[in-house]
Protein backbone atom coordinates (compact mmCIF):
# COMPACT_ATOMS: atom_id res chain seq x y z
CA UNK A 1 0.00 0.00 0.00
CA UNK A 2 1.02 3.12 -1.19
CA UNK A 3 0.25 6.85 0.27
CA UNK A 4 -0.47 9.01 -3.08
CA UNK A 5 -1.33 12.50 -3.41
CA UNK A 6 -2.93 13.85 -6.33
CA UNK A 7 -3.70 17.65 -7.88
CA UNK A 8 -6.12 17.97 -10.59
CA UNK A 9 -6.14 21.41 -12.84
CA UNK A 10 -8.67 23.52 -13.78
CA UNK A 11 -8.86 21.90 -17.30
CA UNK A 12 -9.07 18.24 -15.77
CA UNK A 13 -12.37 19.11 -13.89
CA UNK A 14 -14.01 21.93 -15.93
CA UNK A 15 -17.52 19.89 -16.24
CA UNK A 16 -19.61 17.27 -14.32
CA UNK A 17 -18.15 14.73 -17.10
CA UNK A 18 -14.73 15.41 -16.35
CA UNK A 19 -15.48 15.13 -13.06
CA UNK A 20 -16.70 12.34 -12.96
CA UNK A 21 -13.78 10.88 -15.42
CA UNK A 22 -11.49 12.00 -12.50
CA UNK A 23 -13.27 10.70 -9.80
CA UNK A 24 -12.82 7.26 -11.65
CA UNK A 25 -9.15 7.17 -11.53
CA UNK A 26 -9.12 8.07 -7.92
CA UNK A 27 -11.48 5.44 -7.08
CA UNK A 28 -9.05 3.05 -9.17
CA UNK A 29 -6.10 4.12 -7.04
CA UNK A 30 -7.84 3.32 -3.96
CA UNK A 31 -9.40 -0.28 -5.03
CA UNK A 32 -5.36 -0.82 -6.10
CA UNK A 33 -5.40 -0.58 -1.86
CA UNK A 34 -3.60 2.82 -1.90
CA UNK A 35 -4.36 6.06 0.18
CA UNK A 36 -5.38 8.64 -1.59
CA UNK A 37 -5.44 12.21 -0.90
CA UNK A 38 -6.44 14.95 -3.69
CA UNK A 39 -5.64 18.81 -4.20
CA UNK A 40 -8.19 20.34 -6.39
CA UNK A 41 -8.19 23.39 -8.88
CA UNK A 42 -11.18 25.61 -9.84
CA UNK A 43 -13.31 24.32 -12.33
CA UNK A 44 -12.21 25.32 -15.59
CA UNK A 45 -12.02 28.90 -16.27
CA UNK A 46 -13.89 29.65 -12.56
CA UNK A 47 -10.96 31.86 -10.78
CA UNK A 48 -10.67 34.19 -14.18
CA UNK A 49 -14.40 34.65 -14.05
CA UNK A 50 -14.43 35.46 -10.33
CA UNK A 51 -11.51 37.98 -11.35
CA UNK A 52 -13.78 39.80 -13.88
CA UNK A 53 -16.69 39.37 -11.66
CA UNK A 54 -15.02 41.44 -9.13
CA UNK A 55 -13.49 44.17 -11.49
CA UNK A 56 -16.55 45.35 -12.35
CA UNK A 57 -18.38 45.47 -9.20
CA UNK A 58 -14.79 47.14 -7.39
CA UNK A 59 -11.95 48.68 -9.96
CA UNK A 60 -9.42 48.07 -6.72
CA UNK A 61 -10.99 45.07 -4.86
CA UNK A 62 -10.18 44.66 -1.47
CA UNK A 63 -7.73 41.75 -1.28
CA UNK A 64 -8.99 40.19 1.85
CA UNK A 65 -12.38 39.85 0.24
CA UNK A 66 -10.82 39.01 -2.72
CA UNK A 67 -9.46 35.95 -1.54
CA UNK A 68 -12.83 34.96 -0.06
CA UNK A 69 -14.27 35.00 -3.41
CA UNK A 70 -11.46 33.22 -5.09
CA UNK A 71 -11.57 30.48 -2.36
CA UNK A 72 -14.84 29.55 -3.42
CA UNK A 73 -13.83 28.22 -6.64
CA UNK A 74 -11.69 25.48 -5.27
CA UNK A 75 -14.56 24.82 -3.02
CA UNK A 76 -16.70 24.00 -5.33
CA UNK A 77 -14.84 21.50 -6.94
CA UNK A 78 -13.97 19.83 -3.97
CA UNK A 79 -17.37 19.08 -2.88
CA UNK A 80 -18.93 17.89 -6.63
CA UNK A 81 -15.88 15.54 -6.57
CA UNK A 82 -16.36 14.33 -3.46
CA UNK A 83 -20.17 13.95 -4.04
CA UNK A 84 -18.78 11.80 -7.37
CA UNK A 85 -15.96 9.47 -5.41
CA UNK A 86 -19.57 8.99 -2.69
CA UNK A 87 -21.66 7.99 -5.95
CA UNK A 88 -19.28 5.22 -6.77
CA UNK A 89 -19.57 3.34 -3.43
CA UNK A 90 -16.65 5.15 -1.85
CA UNK A 91 -16.04 7.26 1.28
CA UNK A 92 -14.76 10.85 0.01
CA UNK A 93 -14.25 13.62 2.46
CA UNK A 94 -13.88 17.28 1.22
CA UNK A 95 -11.76 20.05 3.43
CA UNK A 96 -11.31 23.52 2.86
CA UNK A 97 -7.61 24.41 2.89
CA UNK A 98 -7.92 25.85 6.64
CA UNK A 99 -9.44 22.67 7.73
CA UNK A 100 -6.41 20.70 5.80
CA UNK A 101 -3.97 22.34 8.42
CA UNK A 102 -2.62 24.47 5.62
CA UNK A 103 -0.96 27.73 7.22
CA UNK A 104 0.24 30.83 5.77
CA UNK A 105 1.37 33.79 5.60
CA UNK A 106 -0.99 36.72 5.73
CA UNK A 107 -0.37 38.24 2.12
CA UNK A 108 -3.61 37.95 0.72
CA UNK A 109 -3.01 36.95 -3.15
CA UNK A 110 0.14 36.00 -2.56
CA UNK A 111 0.39 33.61 0.26
CA UNK A 112 3.34 31.28 1.24
CA UNK A 113 3.06 28.10 3.24
CA UNK A 114 4.50 28.26 6.70
CA UNK A 115 3.46 24.85 8.05
CA UNK A 116 1.30 21.89 7.58
CA UNK A 117 -0.90 20.30 10.56
CA UNK A 118 -2.91 17.78 8.64
CA UNK A 119 -4.75 16.33 11.05
CA UNK A 120 -8.28 16.06 9.98
CA UNK A 121 -6.38 14.55 6.62
CA UNK A 122 -4.51 11.75 8.54
CA UNK A 123 -7.71 11.08 10.52
CA UNK A 124 -9.83 10.37 7.55
CA UNK A 125 -7.29 8.12 5.86
CA UNK A 126 -6.62 6.44 8.87
CA UNK A 127 -10.74 5.67 8.52
CA UNK A 128 -10.92 4.64 4.78
CA UNK A 129 -11.87 7.39 3.59
CA UNK A 130 -10.44 9.49 0.39
CA UNK A 131 -9.56 12.78 1.29
CA UNK A 132 -10.62 15.74 -0.96
CA UNK A 133 -8.65 19.25 -0.55
CA UNK A 134 -9.05 22.50 -1.80
CA UNK A 135 -5.76 23.90 -3.57
CA UNK A 136 -4.76 27.35 -4.11
CA UNK A 137 -5.61 28.60 -0.30
CA UNK A 138 -4.77 28.73 3.20
CA UNK A 139 -5.16 30.34 6.58
CA UNK A 140 -2.73 32.77 8.74
CA UNK A 141 -3.44 32.31 12.40
CA UNK A 142 -2.49 35.68 13.17
CA UNK A 143 -4.95 37.72 10.71
CA UNK A 144 -7.71 34.46 11.29
CA UNK A 145 -7.94 35.53 7.53
CA UNK A 146 -8.41 32.91 4.49
CA UNK A 147 -5.63 33.67 1.88
CA UNK A 148 -4.71 32.50 -1.74
CA UNK A 149 -1.36 31.22 -2.60
CA UNK A 150 -1.22 33.09 -6.07
CA UNK A 151 -0.31 31.33 -9.23
CA UNK A 152 0.62 27.81 -8.93
CA UNK A 153 -1.52 27.54 -5.91
CA UNK A 154 -3.00 23.91 -5.82
CA UNK A 155 0.72 22.56 -7.16
CA UNK A 156 2.12 24.29 -4.58
CA UNK A 157 -1.05 22.68 -2.03
CA UNK A 158 -0.53 18.80 -3.20
CA UNK A 159 3.29 19.30 -3.04
CA UNK A 160 2.76 20.73 0.84
CA UNK A 161 0.46 17.66 1.65
CA UNK A 162 2.67 14.99 0.29
CA UNK A 163 6.18 16.45 1.91
CA UNK A 164 3.64 16.28 5.22
CA UNK A 165 2.09 13.19 4.99
CA UNK A 166 5.44 11.49 3.92
CA UNK A 167 3.51 10.06 0.48
CA UNK A 168 5.47 7.99 -1.58
CA UNK A 169 4.48 10.25 -4.62
CA UNK A 170 2.72 13.05 -5.86
CA UNK A 171 1.00 13.33 -8.69
CA UNK A 172 0.28 16.26 -11.08
CA UNK A 173 -2.32 16.03 -13.49
CA UNK A 174 -2.96 18.03 -16.14
CA UNK A 175 -4.15 18.32 -20.06
CA UNK A 176 -0.60 17.67 -21.16
CA UNK A 177 1.30 13.52 -20.52
CA UNK A 178 4.46 15.41 -18.96
CA UNK A 179 7.06 17.32 -19.42
CA UNK A 180 8.38 17.67 -22.81
CA UNK A 181 11.27 19.07 -24.39
CA UNK A 182 8.85 21.86 -25.15
CA UNK A 183 5.87 23.61 -24.96
CA UNK A 184 3.71 20.96 -27.73
CA UNK A 185 1.64 23.44 -28.71
CA UNK A 186 4.60 26.03 -30.15
CA UNK A 187 6.77 22.70 -31.00
CA UNK A 188 4.72 19.85 -32.36
CA UNK A 189 7.35 17.16 -32.59
CA UNK A 190 8.28 17.65 -28.83
CA UNK A 191 9.39 14.35 -26.70
CA UNK A 192 7.91 13.82 -23.44
CA UNK A 193 10.76 13.16 -21.04
CA UNK A 194 10.48 10.22 -19.01
CA UNK A 195 12.71 11.73 -16.18
CA UNK A 196 13.95 15.00 -15.18
CA UNK A 197 16.05 16.83 -12.45
CA UNK A 198 14.49 18.85 -10.37
CA UNK A 199 17.55 21.92 -11.15
CA UNK A 200 16.60 21.77 -14.71
CA UNK A 201 12.84 21.53 -13.86
CA UNK A 202 13.30 24.87 -12.27
CA UNK A 203 14.89 26.89 -14.58
CA UNK A 204 12.09 25.32 -17.72
CA UNK A 205 9.54 26.58 -15.02
CA UNK A 206 11.36 30.02 -14.42
CA UNK A 207 11.30 30.75 -18.35
CA UNK A 208 7.69 29.67 -19.53
CA UNK A 209 7.12 25.96 -19.19
CA UNK A 210 4.05 25.86 -17.95
CA UNK A 211 3.32 21.90 -16.73
CA UNK A 212 4.37 22.95 -13.19
CA UNK A 213 4.60 26.17 -11.61
CA UNK A 214 8.24 27.04 -9.86
CA UNK A 215 7.24 27.07 -6.07
CA UNK A 216 5.57 23.79 -6.32
CA UNK A 217 9.07 22.41 -7.95
CA UNK A 218 10.83 24.50 -4.91
CA UNK A 219 8.97 23.09 -2.37
CA UNK A 220 9.13 19.48 -3.38
CA UNK A 221 13.39 19.28 -4.03
CA UNK A 222 13.08 21.03 -0.62
CA UNK A 223 11.33 18.58 1.10
CA UNK A 224 12.76 15.22 -0.85
CA UNK A 225 9.05 15.06 -2.56
CA UNK A 226 9.34 13.03 -5.91
CA UNK A 227 6.67 14.20 -8.79
CA UNK A 228 5.01 12.77 -11.12
CA UNK A 229 3.23 15.00 -13.67
CA UNK A 230 0.94 12.97 -15.45
CA UNK A 231 -2.35 13.89 -17.83
CA UNK A 232 -6.02 12.79 -16.45
CA UNK A 233 -6.84 12.36 -20.08
CA UNK A 234 -4.99 8.97 -19.87
CA UNK A 235 -3.39 6.45 -18.17
CA UNK A 236 0.20 6.48 -19.53
CA UNK A 237 3.41 7.30 -17.24
CA UNK A 238 4.38 10.79 -17.41
CA UNK A 239 7.90 12.43 -15.84
CA UNK A 240 9.54 11.95 -12.78
CA UNK A 241 10.75 15.35 -11.33
CA UNK A 242 13.81 13.80 -9.54
CA UNK A 243 15.52 15.41 -6.60
CA UNK A 244 18.99 15.17 -5.34
CA UNK A 245 19.95 11.73 -4.53
CA UNK A 246 16.25 10.20 -6.12
CA UNK A 247 16.22 7.20 -8.31
CA UNK A 248 12.90 6.45 -11.10
CA UNK A 249 10.67 4.21 -9.31
CA UNK A 250 11.66 0.63 -10.80
CA UNK A 251 11.17 -0.49 -14.70
CA UNK A 252 9.66 3.13 -15.04
CA UNK A 253 9.48 3.43 -18.72
CA UNK A 254 12.49 5.03 -20.94
CA UNK A 255 14.64 5.71 -17.36
CA UNK A 256 17.55 7.26 -18.51
CA UNK A 257 21.48 6.22 -18.36
CA UNK A 258 23.15 9.64 -18.58
CA UNK A 259 21.87 13.16 -18.55
CA UNK A 260 21.33 14.40 -21.70
CA UNK A 261 22.98 17.58 -22.79
CA UNK A 262 19.71 19.82 -23.32
CA UNK A 263 16.63 18.59 -21.48
CA UNK A 264 14.53 21.25 -22.98
CA UNK A 265 13.28 24.64 -25.04
CA UNK A 266 11.35 27.05 -22.85
CA UNK A 267 9.28 29.92 -24.43
CA UNK A 268 7.92 32.98 -22.84
CA UNK A 269 5.47 35.52 -23.82
CA UNK A 270 4.36 37.20 -20.69
CA UNK A 271 7.77 39.81 -20.99
CA UNK A 272 8.40 43.12 -21.80
CA UNK A 273 11.76 45.10 -21.82
CA UNK A 274 12.24 48.70 -20.59
CA UNK A 275 15.22 50.87 -21.69
CA UNK A 276 16.73 53.49 -19.81
CA UNK A 277 18.77 55.69 -22.77
CA UNK A 278 21.14 58.17 -21.53
CA UNK A 279 22.45 56.82 -18.10
CA UNK A 280 25.64 58.66 -16.97
CA UNK A 281 27.96 56.24 -16.99
CA UNK A 282 29.49 56.95 -13.15
CA UNK A 283 29.53 54.49 -10.48
CA UNK A 284 26.27 53.66 -8.29
CA UNK A 285 24.23 54.63 -11.22
CA UNK A 286 22.94 50.88 -11.72
CA UNK A 287 22.31 50.98 -7.73
CA UNK A 288 20.24 53.82 -7.63
CA UNK A 289 17.83 52.50 -10.71
CA UNK A 290 17.23 49.20 -9.54
CA UNK A 291 16.45 50.31 -6.27
CA UNK A 292 13.82 52.40 -7.92
CA UNK A 293 12.41 49.48 -9.39
CA UNK A 294 12.61 47.01 -6.40
CA UNK A 295 10.77 49.68 -4.65
CA UNK A 296 8.46 49.38 -7.08
CA UNK A 297 7.66 45.78 -6.39
CA UNK A 298 8.43 44.92 -10.23
CA UNK A 299 10.18 41.33 -10.72
CA UNK A 300 13.26 42.06 -12.55
CA UNK A 301 14.79 39.01 -15.19
CA UNK A 302 17.72 39.84 -17.81
CA UNK A 303 20.00 42.92 -17.43
CA UNK A 304 22.22 44.29 -20.23
CA UNK A 305 24.40 47.42 -19.88
CA UNK A 306 25.88 48.13 -23.08
CA UNK A 307 29.24 50.15 -23.46
CA UNK A 308 29.71 53.57 -22.70
CA UNK A 309 28.99 56.17 -25.93
CA UNK A 310 32.36 57.85 -27.05
CA UNK A 311 32.81 61.55 -25.57
CA UNK A 312 28.95 61.62 -24.11
CA UNK A 313 30.22 59.26 -20.90
CA UNK A 314 26.58 57.91 -20.94
CA UNK A 315 25.23 54.70 -21.51
CA UNK A 316 21.83 52.59 -21.82
CA UNK A 317 20.64 49.80 -19.45
CA UNK A 318 17.84 47.01 -20.50
CA UNK A 319 15.81 44.99 -18.55
CA UNK A 320 13.25 42.60 -19.16
CA UNK A 321 10.22 41.66 -16.36
CA UNK A 322 6.78 40.69 -16.44
CA UNK A 323 4.34 42.77 -18.62
CA UNK A 324 2.29 43.33 -15.89
CA UNK A 325 4.95 45.03 -13.78
CA UNK A 326 5.99 46.76 -16.84
CA UNK A 327 3.48 50.22 -15.96
CA UNK A 328 4.48 50.15 -12.44
CA UNK A 329 8.44 50.39 -13.04
CA UNK A 330 7.61 52.99 -15.56
CA UNK A 331 6.20 55.51 -13.34
CA UNK A 332 8.63 54.54 -10.58
CA UNK A 333 11.66 56.06 -12.90
CA UNK A 334 9.99 58.38 -14.16
CA UNK A 335 9.03 60.08 -10.88
CA UNK A 336 13.25 59.61 -10.55
CA UNK A 337 14.71 60.73 -13.96
CA UNK A 338 15.56 64.00 -12.84
CA UNK A 339 17.81 62.80 -9.96
CA UNK A 340 19.11 59.89 -11.17
CA UNK A 341 19.95 61.84 -14.66
CA UNK A 342 18.29 59.63 -17.18
CA UNK A 343 17.49 61.03 -20.85
CA UNK A 344 14.52 58.48 -21.81
CA UNK A 345 12.65 55.29 -21.64
CA UNK A 346 11.15 53.55 -23.88
CA UNK A 347 8.84 50.12 -23.08
CA UNK A 348 9.09 47.04 -25.68
CA UNK A 349 5.73 44.67 -25.01
CA UNK A 350 6.63 43.03 -28.10
CA UNK A 351 9.31 40.58 -26.90
CA UNK A 352 9.53 37.03 -26.17
CA UNK A 353 12.03 35.04 -24.55
CA UNK A 354 13.86 31.63 -25.20
CA UNK A 355 15.63 29.15 -23.14
CA UNK A 356 18.09 26.41 -23.55
CA UNK A 357 17.77 24.32 -20.29
CA UNK A 358 20.22 20.88 -19.82
CA UNK A 359 22.47 19.80 -16.86
CA UNK A 360 24.90 18.45 -19.52
CA UNK A 361 26.30 22.15 -20.03
CA UNK A 362 28.57 21.73 -17.63
CA UNK A 363 30.26 18.98 -19.13
CA UNK A 364 29.85 19.72 -22.65
CA UNK A 365 31.26 22.66 -25.31
CA UNK A 366 29.42 24.43 -28.35
CA UNK A 367 25.84 24.33 -27.02
CA UNK A 368 26.02 28.33 -27.31
CA UNK A 369 27.46 27.83 -30.86
CA UNK A 370 24.10 25.23 -31.43
CA UNK A 371 21.73 28.13 -30.33
CA UNK A 372 23.43 31.16 -31.76
CA UNK A 373 23.95 29.01 -35.74
CA UNK A 374 20.24 28.06 -35.76
CA UNK A 375 19.33 31.39 -34.79
CA UNK A 376 21.20 32.53 -37.27
CA UNK A 377 20.34 29.97 -40.09
CA UNK A 378 16.57 30.97 -39.46
CA UNK A 379 17.01 35.02 -39.57
CA UNK A 380 15.67 35.63 -36.19
CA UNK A 381 17.68 38.36 -34.55
CA UNK A 382 18.91 38.12 -30.79
CA UNK A 383 18.27 41.33 -28.87
CA UNK A 384 19.09 39.63 -25.08
CA UNK A 385 21.43 37.35 -23.84
CA UNK A 386 21.48 35.88 -20.36
CA UNK A 387 23.13 32.27 -19.01
CA UNK A 388 23.77 30.32 -15.82
CA UNK A 389 25.53 27.01 -15.21
CA UNK A 390 22.28 25.19 -17.07
CA UNK A 391 20.93 27.28 -18.93
CA UNK A 392 21.23 29.75 -21.97
CA UNK A 393 17.91 32.29 -22.42
CA UNK A 394 17.75 35.13 -25.09
CA UNK A 395 15.13 37.74 -25.92
CA UNK A 396 13.99 37.65 -30.02
CA UNK A 397 10.84 39.31 -31.35
CA UNK A 398 7.58 37.87 -30.87
CA UNK A 399 6.66 36.87 -33.70
CA UNK A 400 10.03 35.19 -33.95
CA UNK A 401 9.68 33.30 -31.20
CA UNK A 402 7.55 29.95 -31.91
CA UNK A 403 9.54 29.54 -35.27
CA UNK A 404 13.06 30.44 -33.16
CA UNK A 405 11.76 27.67 -30.68
CA UNK A 406 10.84 24.94 -33.81
CA UNK A 407 14.45 25.23 -35.05
CA UNK A 408 16.34 24.81 -32.12
CA UNK A 409 14.22 22.00 -30.94
CA UNK A 410 15.63 20.62 -34.16
CA UNK A 411 18.95 21.81 -33.62
CA UNK A 412 19.63 20.46 -30.47
CA UNK A 413 18.28 16.45 -31.71
CA UNK A 414 14.86 17.01 -29.43
CA UNK A 415 12.42 16.53 -31.78
CA UNK A 416 10.28 13.45 -32.02
CA UNK A 417 9.00 11.11 -34.73
CA UNK A 418 5.26 11.79 -34.06
CA UNK A 419 3.59 14.99 -33.12
CA UNK A 420 2.83 15.15 -28.96
CA UNK A 421 -0.71 14.97 -27.63
CA UNK A 422 -2.88 17.69 -25.81
CA UNK A 423 -6.09 17.02 -24.79
CA UNK A 424 -7.23 20.28 -23.51
CA UNK A 425 -4.92 22.97 -25.40
CA UNK A 426 -4.57 24.60 -21.52
CA UNK A 427 -1.36 23.26 -20.44
CA UNK A 428 -3.41 23.25 -17.06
Amino acid sequence: MALIVQKYGGSSVSDAESIKRVAKRIVDARRAGDDVVVAVSAMGDTTDELLDLAARVSPIPAPRELDMLLSSGERISMALLAMAIHSMGFEARSYTGMQAGMLTTADHGAARIVDVTPTRVREALDEGAIVIVAGFQGFNTDTRDITTLGRGGSDTTAVALAAALGADVCEIYSDVEGVFTADPRVVPRARKLHTVGSEEMLELAANGAKVLYIRAVEYARRHGVMIHARSSFSTGPGTFVLGPGMTAPQGAEGEEMEEPIVAGVATDLSQAKITIIGVPDVPGKAAEIFKIIAKSGANVDMIVQNVSVAGTGRTEISFTLPKSDASTALRALAAEQGDVGFENLVHDDQIGKLSVVGAGMRSHSGVSATLFEALSTAGVNIEMISTSEIRISVVVRGDDLAEAARVVHTAYGLDGDIEAVVHAGTGR
